[in-house]
């Protein structure tokens, strides 16, 4: 089987790895420069394939004419993709007579579109995991080849829940390609009326309101935790970000005074966040915009002008 590849990020460095291990002939891989304004905390597929000597180029859009050049003259008889961020032209598809595959995040077809792993964490999902599918001009639409699921445990946040993803999706392609590469490859219904799609977050995103229960405000905090921007309230104009937080036991919660103002509070030396529904949230690090650490005391001299205010957003 002779391959191009469309990757980045982890889940393309692993499956690169996986294709190189089962002998798939990756005639080229295409990948993305690093964003300057982005936290590199992942792998980068460039130095995977410098690493394991397959030719790569940069390319930020497949329809580039020179891109679908570069993917004609390696005459693959597959095309995949492994977390590259652009749709692929049905033109450039084509040019692979056996078929594109793309691995996605999630357990199809749920969570079809943008950063899934943050919608299921988000939405309270114990289950997620990855999908090997057909490509199609639709995205994440194509018949399944095959997935794995992960569990998501109650306290994982959406970083934990993508190494596990990360996993998955190598198992997936790993199980699925001797009966690809033998011209049988597996190909079951996804049917689209069942799942669902989301698309992209923006840090904004990100913005607590108290006002929600206690469950969503949590949820919102593991679906955007480090390394991820991070979910934020404002006090006094001052952002603040939640950057690690747990619910807390029964019977173990601090106490907090009847009519105490929803937001950020600080009680018996710890940082909680009081949420519309009167349950706790409790932080367990809370940062400054520019990345440092607040201590609970910092925290209680910054929230002293607010003490005859409503709360804070």
């Amino acid at each position: 089987m002779r391959a191009v590849v469309f990757a980045y990020h982890n889940v393309g460095d692993r499956c690169l790895r996986v294709l190189h291990a089962r002998g798939v002939d990756v005639a080229l891989v295409i990948t993305h420069r690093d964003r300057p304004d982005e936290n590199i905390w992942f792998r980068r597929v460039a130095d995977t394939a410098t690493e394991l000597g397959i030719p790569f180029v940069y390319g930020e859009d497949p329809a580039d004419p020179a891109i679908e050049q570069a993917v004609r003259d390696a005459q693959p008889d597959v095309i995949f993709s492994f977390y590259y961020r652009a749709m692929i032209p049905a033109g450039v598809l084509a040019l692979a007579p056996a078929g594109a595959f793309n691995m996605h995040g999630s357990l199809l077809p749920k969570y079809r579109g943008r950063v899934p792993v943050n919608w299921a964490v988000l939405h309270g999902e114990t289950e997620t995991g990855a999908t090997l599918h057909v490509m199609e001009a639709k995205p994440d639409a194509g018949d399944i080849v095959g997935q794995t699921a992960v569990p998501i445990l109650p306290d994982d946040t959406a970083g934990q829940v993508f190494d596990k993803v990360t996993v998955a999706a190598e198992q997936t392609l790993w199980r699925a390609l001797p009966a690809m590469m033998a011209g049988q490859t597996p190909r079951s219904p996804n049917r689209l009326a069942e799942g669902s799609y989301y698309a992209g977050r923006r840090p904004e995103d990100g913005r607590i309101d108290w006002n929600r229960p206690a469950a969503e405000v949590y949820n919102l905090i593991r679906a955007v935790a480090p390394p991820y921007p991070g979910a934020f309230t404002e006090i006094n104009g001052q952002r603040f970000i939640v950057a690690q937080a747990r619910r807390p036991l029964p019977g173990a919660a601090p106490l907090v005074p009847a009519g105490a103002a929803i937001g950020l509070q600080v009680r018996d030396g710890d940082v909680v966040g009081l949420c519309g529904d009167g349950g706790l949230v409790l932080v367990t690090q809370l940062l400054a915009q520019d990345g440092s650490a607040v201590t609970p005391q910092a925290l209680a001299r910054h929230l002293q002008p607010e003490q005859s205010n409503e709360g804070n957003r």
